[in-house]
């Protein structure tokens, strides 16, 4: 076997091995157990080798050589509360196993766990991904990686729990996430609203493990989003997420079959709920807490390390018709103020950093959008129904091109052709839709002041604004209370923010992403996205699938037979390889499915890169530091700004660059720097004459400020810089070729750089960063002054 084949074969096996190696190591726990096959051992145990399926932390299925499952009485054919045990113990002291009905393995006796062979695997989707996801050079350096800023994971909960086919995992596996949708309580309700928004009423219901019909990527209300297709997407390149939490409770009230609350609020904190246990269970899957690639974040810094550290950092946002209930009836607002800071305050103590004000109706924030042609009629109705009022649409006063609502028709005749088209069909009653004037539409319903309120009070907590789906005139008015507090906070998610607000929204320092769907209609709008960036924010490009959240993923290419994806090929990192996604009997091919599920992201990316070469990608590829930077702006860093070309190099540091201090505190401290490439960072200098000079900071590997150093001529140590001859230098000694060092004091140095004579730049090192010649040359390389 090649070597390159050797190490495929040791990337694939190990998460089969690994357990197994700890125990045999004596250092096993509860948790390494995951998809190692033992041999119980002790007074009582089952005999035969069973395969540990975690069904949460320190919670297994033993699945046995027959595939059946072992319980306290015997084994059964499919898993129950009788086959889930809870593992507690160490290997030291021996496992007790515990069921959830109660009962107990071999009467609570401590069992052993003994490594053996002959297991069957337990049934899962492939990633078929080969190597490791790469890594960031530090914790706080720049992220590569791609972003989706607008996603809804935890949709299978939405609409009162039945509306939606699957789930993106499910504690006995993809059998019971991926299931028969004609199956289930909500087996007929699920049909009748696939064949109302999808492509027609499908011919087959069965997921796993055939998936003849579903998923695709126009099968608007089944699962697309399971945690495996999750995982080969993050093992792309995927580093930022924002799941938005999403509820509509007029179409929830309309649907006969409900297992869940409608109100939006309570959906919201029964999604935030789950999106946990879902971060649990992939952590179990990889071996205990804290393990998994889905790490749910609350800040830039904390997202920033995750990202980092060759995870995924989630971001928690909400996107529902009415939020804290602030819903409106005849022109009268449902909440106050009160209410309002009550209930942002729960959500914000709840992880919710990002949120937008309006979906489908208007509320007593403001109006919105609309939606288009026959499917905005119907939406129409829904709105008339929550709000007492149609929506106000009238010919656009004055609007640039494009700067419009969604147009209406003239009649009031409803079509199912959308979701709530689907609803309508079971029960919203439509109504008489007005005839409105001829286009462009504008809403009429601009930001009220409790829509002022909220957004200001957003800004104070540091949250992202997103305004989308806001009306023209109501984004405008958000967006002027946006650029009065100078906020950098405010993010376009998935295009239903019109090209004024785009550049209005990356003027201020915010983030834009763009709608996903099929790759050439993305290409174009990034390189109309790519021509309005502002330069000083370090700007890139970000997409929304909105998948789950009855949006259409991308459908296959056109002119695929002519330049189609060619399999394998690489993430852009070239960390990992990518054959065809395998999910059971089903093998994928985006250029014939399209972006069925979401794994198939992966093979989306590298379908960009077909159409517009490696720029769009590279372009991508730092949309998460993008959104980062946004994101810290929003909390209080300030923006990129020019060092003063005339400090001086003290004991202490420069200015606002401070040595010994960690990389957050010293980002709080001097705002954000213009590249941070591992461990170093550095900023531009305002000095005529030195604009391509450079302010510089190294960190320590523990990430505290070991160094900082400059190439300008005016950051002088006791009157001597750049440029000037070295026997101007006093009081300093020789450390190494071409360095001089002068003591600082607290065991810190001054530092000259000599070349021919003359000062090339000059830093000050802390004692551990100048411990010797050879450690500060290393530090001095690192700060990219030799």
């Amino acid at each position: 076997m090649s070597p390159r084949l050797k190490a495929a074969a040791a990337a694939l096996l190990l998460p089969l091995l690994a357990p197994a190696a700890a125990q045999a190591a004596g250092g096993n726990d509860r948790f390494e157990l995951v998809r190692g096959c033992y041999t119980l051992t002790g007074q009582g145990a089952p005999a035969g080798a069973v395969r540990m399926q975690a069904t949460r932390l320190g919670g297994y299925l033993l699945y046995t050589q027959d595939r059946r499952f072992v319980t306290a009485s015997g084994v059964a054919p499919r898993p129950s509360e009788a086959a889930d045990f809870t593992v507690e113990g160490t290997s030291a002291e021996g496992f007790t196993l515990t069921a959830v009905d109660g009962s107990k393995l071999a009467g609570g006796a401590r069992l052993g766990f003994r490594p053996a062979e002959g297991c069957p695997a337990f049934p899962e989707v492939e990633d078929n991904a080969t190597g490791t996801p790469a890594k960031g050079l530090t914790p706080f350096s720049e992220v590569r990686g791609y972003i989706d800023a607008h996603m809804h994971l935890m949709a299978y909960e939405f609409f009162g729990g039945e509306a939606h086919c699957g789930r993106p995992w499910h504690k006995y596996g993809v059998e019971y996430a991926l299931p028969d949708c004609g199956a289930g309580p909500g087996g007929a309700q699920n049909i009748a609203l696939e064949s109302a928004v999808g492509a027609g009423p499908p011919s087959d219901q069965v997921g796993w493990p055939t998936f003849k019909t579903w998923p695709a990527y126009n099968a608007l209300s089944r699962e697309a989003s399971y945690w495996k297709w999750l995982e080969r997407a993050w093992k792309a390149g995927l580093r930022s997420y924002v799941n938005l939490f999403v509820e509509n409770e007029q179409l929830c009230k309309a649907l006969p079959v409900r297992s869940n609350p409608c109100d939006d609020m309570a959906s919201v904190r029964l999604q935030r709920k789950r999106i946990y246990e879902l971060q649990d269970y992939i952590d179990a899957q990889y071996g205990g807490p804290g393990m998994g690639f889905f790490r749910i974040v609350t800040d830039p810094f904390e997202a920033r390390r995750v990202a980092n550290d060759g995870k995924l950092a989630v971001v928690l946002g909400i996107e529902v018709s009415r939020p804290f209930g602030c819903g409106v009836n005849n022109g009268l607002p449902q909440c106050d103020k009160d209410q309002i800071d009550r209930q942002l305050d729960e959500v914000y103590n709840l992880g919710i950093r990002q949120m937008e004000l309006v979906n489908k109706f208007d509320n007593a924030f403001g109006g919105v959008a609309g939606d288009a042609g026959q499917t905005g009629t119907v939406v129409n109705s829904a709105n008339r129904n929550e709000t007492g009022r149609f929506w106000d649409m009238r010919t656009c006063d004055r609007e640039p091109e494009n700067v419009n609502d969604r147009e209406q028709t003239t009649s009031g005749s409803p079509a199912q052709d959308a979701i709530f088209g689907a609803a309508l069909s079971l029960g919203v009653p439509a109504g008489t839709a007005p005839i409105y004037p001829s286009a462009p539409h504008c809403n009429q319903v601009g930001l009220s002041d409790l829509g002022e309120h909220v957004v200001s009070r957003m800004i104070d907590k540091g949250m992202i604004f997103d305004p989308d789906h806001l009306g023209v005139y109501a984004r405008k008015q958000a967006l002027n209370i946006i650029e009065a507090r100078r906020y950098s906070g405010t993010v376009s998610s998935h295009t239903w923010s019109t090209p004024d607000a785009e550049q209005r929204i990356l003027a201020a320092g915010g983030f834009v992403a763009s709608y996903a769907g099929e790759a050439k209609s993305f290409v174009e709008k990034w390189q109309r996205i790519k021509a309005i960036k502002e330069p000083r924010f370090h700007q890139a490009f970000g997409y929304g699938a909105d998948a789950n959240g009855l949006g259409s993923q991308g459908a296959p290419r056109a002119d695929a037979a002519a330049n189609p994806v060619t399999y394998p090929f690489t993430s852009f990192d070239g960390a990992v390889r990518f054959d065809r996604q395998v999910s059971g009997s089903k093998t994928f091919d985006v250029n014939r499915d399209g972006v069925a599920n979401y794994g198939l992201y992966a093979d989306w990316f590298e379908d960009l890169r077909k159409i517009a070469g490696d720029e769009i990608l590279e372009d991508m590829s730092l949309g998460s530091d993008s959104y980062l930077r946004t994101w810290e702006r929003a909390v209080g860093i300030r923006e990129e700004t020019c060092r003063d070309g005339r400090l001086r190099l003290t004991r202490v540091g420069m200015g606002e660059l401070r040595l010994n201090v960690p990389a957050e505190e010293q980002l709080r401290g001097a705002g954000q720097p213009s590249s941070r490439v591992g461990r170093s960072w550095r900023w531009c200098v305002e000095d005529r004459g030195n604009e391509d000079q450079m302010a510089r900071i190294a960190f320590t590997t523990g990430g505290k400020v070991g160094l900082i150093g400059s190439t300008v001529k005016r950051h002088r140590i006791f009157g001597v810089g750049r440029g000037m001859k070295a026997s101007k230098i006093k009081r300093a000694r020789r450390f190494g070729s071409g360095v001089r060092v002068r003591d600082a004091g607290r065991s810190r140095k001054y530092v000259y750089g000599i070349r021919k004579g003359r000062v090339v730049y000059t830093a000050v090192a802390t004692g551990t960063a100048s411990r010797t010649p050879a450690r500060l040359r290393s530090y001095l390389r690192i700060a990219g002054l030799r």
